[in-house]
């Protein structure tokens, strides 16, 4: 029997997945939605991690497989990192990569496979099989704690909205709020302008999710320091 499979993204997310007689191999997808470039990628369902290669700028990049037991195996390509390791056990949910532009893509995107028994078969999550052939809309119902390389934080700012920016300081867009209060998952961290807010001044930003950064300084988390990996 199959594995519930669930989509390889955090839950909530919504994605446009492509698939087309002429994909290679035919029954795999790819994910996209805008600003999709080192998003988190999770895993599909528990198993053991059976290969992660990088083939540079050829066919998959970086990709990962995933071994899901009774001959079920994931693939995730075109990764941008690998944050697992061959053999190490994963849960359904935790982070095993990030979206990427790596081998043959001509874009960022996600290329993922469900195979059994060594071949490629049409995708099914949570028991119902994904779009052949064309283009449909899919929410997440994947159950991620965030994975072992997220972190969880609390927005601090006295009481007002702080501005989510489309990238890592003052001078990108703003695209957005996030309430005084408000619990936010912290993906990646990376630095730009210098800020001063509620725990000092820092030039750290947190992406928060796609195309979504804010000061580090207006986040508690536990921690003075990093407490993502770099974005």
């Amino acid at each position: 029997m199959a594995p519930k499979f669930q989509m390889p993204f955090p839950s909530g997310q919504t994605w446009e997945g492509q698939t087309r007689e002429n994909h290679s191999p035919k029954y795999s997808v790819d994910f996209n939605r805008a600003g999709d470039e080192s998003d988190p990628v999770v895993a599909a369902a528990a198993g053991t991690v059976s290969r992660v290669e990088n083939e540079g700028n050829r066919s998959y990049g970086r990709w990962v497989e995933i071994d899901h037991g009774g001959g079920w195996r994931t693939r995730y390509a075109h990764l941008s990192r690998q944050r697992v390791q061959a053999g190490e056990k994963v849960k359904m949910g935790d982070v095993i990569g990030n979206v990427g532009n790596t081998g043959g893509s001509s874009g960022a995107h996600l290329h993922f496979e469900q195979l059994h028994n060594g071949s490629a078969v049409k995708i099914s999550f949570n028991g119902s099989q994904i779009k052949y052939f064309g283009t449909g809309r899919y929410t997440s119902r994947n159950s991620s704690g965030g994975g072992p390389d997220t972190a969880q934080g609390r927005i601090d700012t006295n009481g007002t909205p702080l501005t989510v920016r489309s990238g890592p300081g003052t001078s990108h867009k703003a695209v957005g709020q996030v309430a005084d209060g408000a619990q936010v998952t912290i993906y990646c961290q990376t630095q730009g302008s210098t800020v001063t807010g509620t725990f000092g001044t820092s030039n750290l930003w947190d992406r928060i999710g796609s195309g979504r950064y804010v000061a580090d300084v207006y986040v508690y988390t536990g921690s003075d320091g990093r407490v993502a990996p770099d974005c």
